[in-house]
């Protein structure tokens, strides 16, 4: 196995680097904002579903009131 020397190492890793197309901060923005959209529309859709089925095991358990 050939050994890599750590500078030439880290010089590939900076070249690397450079290469990465970072995103605006528009971009980062949007993105963050539709993570926090979904995740609050996705909860809610399994609250309602959590309490339909809550309600239903209570009615044919004949535990509800």
């Amino acid at each position: 196995m050939a050994k890599i020397h750590p500078l030439l190492f880290l010089r590939q890793v900076r070249q690397e680097v450079g290469k990465v197309v970072w995103p605006t901060r528009r971009e980062t923005f949007m993105s963050s904002l539709m993570v926090v959209v979904f995740t609050v529309v996705a909860a809610s859709f399994f609250f309602v579903v959590d309490l339909i089925i809550g309600s239903a095991m209570k009615y044919i358990l004949g535990l509800g009131g």
